[in-house]
């Protein structure tokens, strides 16, 4: 019978794992259709001739205070 806990652990595990990369792909999906986003004041944007170089800072900054409210509320 000791077998069995450590396997339903890893079990939620993946399934906790796997909503995540789903609800992360949704919003990479929904990103592109947001004009706001990865527009914020803070965002740095580089343009020259040849290139073309962005920091989405404000925008990850956002994300990250998003993730860690939900997993707070997660663990809780």
């Amino acid at each position: 019978m000791s077998g069995i806990e450590p396997m339903r652990q890893l079990g939620w595990i993946l399934v906790v794992i796997g909503l995540a990369v789903v609800l992360a792909g949704g919003l990479l999906l929904l990103a592109g259709k947001r004009p706001f986003f990865g527009r914020l004041p803070g965002d740095i944007m580089i343009t020259r001739e040849h290139f073309t170089v962005y920091f989405p800072i404000t925008s990850m900054v956002i994300i990250s205070a998003v993730i860690s409210i939900i997993l707070f509320l997660i663990r809780k």
